[in-house]
């Protein structure tokens, strides 16, 4: 089994944040980057898989502050040595899909195929608005998508068209794309130039560019695997279950997990793929190991303050929580893992609102005491 690392991307400890503004403290991003750095350093030498973060941008208040997910992991990359850098994700009803699908190309041979992928479709209206590739797209939440909402609909369907030319890009050396959003090149096709002809591909009889290509193409063969993060609909499950991708779920309730695995199996059995169950999605929670009673609430206090601050009024559910001593946590695992079967856990840590020093025991207590029991280590050191 793998085990992967989660951040929110918090820049500021509670009473930090409480005072305001702290997004824009310089002082404030600087000790982030060191404390990342840290975090980083020390995921590497421990054995996990993956260090991931997410996409978020104006924030001001200082919860989630990554704001540019090629750039921050291409930071991860360059601090650690046989770490894979966990891009989740890329919010793609804001980005241009082809710009996306180049970017990580491109990151993938910085950092020479130590990178994942993942794509989501942004919950955050001030800036999934405001950002949106399309005029009057907007942010989704589990209550929209719940009641087919007509602004969730349009928000749904621009993130799979854009998933399907992202793998488009990556699939092919040149391609056009026609669909309801996007198309590549443009209708009239764009003006040629004479090496294109010569030293290229893609130009038409009439001398118009009828197919691009990104460059370079992936260093990874195929390309960077596919997450799908943080999944919590059938809808998307099913989608994710025809393009491939790897949903990653930090659910705490066992019966929508078993119907989740279930769900994708049958429909990605339907689209010609054949997933062992132990591969069709990722399982995780929020980690709180430590042999004190008393510590693991006041722990769990801290990240209950963050959550109901931050993600509880965006509509997100509390995430599944592995708490309790190596024993304890390790008893959790087994229990999910017989029902489910999976080989791949997400953790997600204090990064941010709790001081290192915490997070650093319980990361070291985690690889240390509850790992081994379910992984051994490759070649390269990874815990798998």
């Amino acid at each position: 089994m793998k085990f992967h690392l989660l951040q929110a991307g918090a820049i500021g400890r509670p009473v930090e944040i409480e005072a305001g503004m702290a997004g824009q403290r310089p002082d404030l991003y600087q000790r982030f980057l060191e404390e990342i750095r840290g975090y980083v350093r020390l995921a590497d030498e421990l054995g996990y898989a993956s260090y991931g973060h997410n996409e978020h941008h104006l924030q001001i208040e200082g919860f989630e502050i990554t704001n540019h997910p090629g750039m921050f992991s291409l930071y991860v990359g360059l601090h650690s040595k046989r770490l894979m850098a966990a891009t989740l994700g890329y919010v793609l009803p804001t980005h241009n899909p082809v710009r996306v699908a180049e970017e990580i190309a491109t990151l993938d041979h910085m950092l020479q195929g130590r990178h994942l992928v993942g794509f989501t479709r942004g919950f955050q209206a001030r800036w999934v608005d405001s950002y949106a590739a399309f005029r009057g797209t907007t942010a989704t939440t589990p209550d929209l998508a719940r009641a087919r909402d007509e602004n969730d609909a349009m928000n749904r369907e621009i993130f799979e068209e854009s998933v399907r030319v992202v793998k488009t890009a990556w699939e092919n050396e040149t391609f056009s794309f026609s669909g309801k959003y996007w198309q590549y090149p443009p209708e009239i096709g764009s003006a040629s130039h004479p090496a294109y002809e010569t030293f290229g591909r893609g130009v038409g009889a009439d001398g118009r560019v009828h197919e691009i290509g990104i460059a370079p193409r992936p260093y990874q063969t195929p390309h960077s695997k596919i997450y799908g993060a943080f999944a919590h609909s059938m809808r998307t499950i099913k989608m994710w279950a025809r393009e491939g991708g790897k949903p990653i779920v930090m659910a705490n309730d066992p019966d929508f997990c078993e119907a989740l695995w279930t769900t994708y199996r049958a429909t990605a059995a339907e689209a010609g793929r054949d997933v062992a169950p132990d591969d069709v999605a990722a399982w995780g929670g929020l980690l709180i190991i430590t042999e004190d009673k008393d510590q693991a609430q006041q722990l769990y206090a801290q990240h209950r303050w963050f959550w109901d601050k931050w993600f509880i009024p965006f509509g997100q559910r509390f995430p599944n929580v592995l708490i309790g001593s190596a024993d304890e946590v390790s008893r959790q695992i087994e229990e999910a893992h017989e029902r489910l079967g999976f080989n791949e856990m997400w953790l997600q840590f204090g990064q941010g609102h709790l001081d290192p020093e915490q997070n650093h025991d319980e990361l070291i207590a985690f690889a240390e005491k509850v790992a081994p029991r379910f992984a051994d280590k490759d070649a390269a050191g990874t815990l798998v």
